[in-house]
């Protein structure tokens, strides 16, 4: 789970990114890679973006450690 976690994460930076290139220059990365935003290559990298961010949102509730906003101390720690 930790691998795929972490993937997430690496795609989810990579959809962040090529959204902010394109609200900054109106420049689209993935779909310049692709040669258009609506081409198969890039429709599978966004549908693979959206699957990841989706991931990231339920692997906390599936793992049984919810979603933790902050670190909380657990009461051996306090003492």
């Amino acid at each position: 789970m930790v691998i795929a976690n972490i993937i997430s994460y690496v795609l989810v930076l990579t959809g962040a990114l090529n959204w902010g290139l394109f609200g900054l220059f109106g420049f689209n990365l993935v779909g310049w890679i692709f040669q258009g935003p609506r081409t198969v290559g890039s429709i599978i990298v966004y549908v693979i973006i959206t699957l990841a961010a989706v991931w990231l949102i339920i692997s906390p509730i599936i793992s049984g450690s919810g979603l933790r906003l902050g670190v909380k101390k657990h009461e051996s720690e306090a003492h």
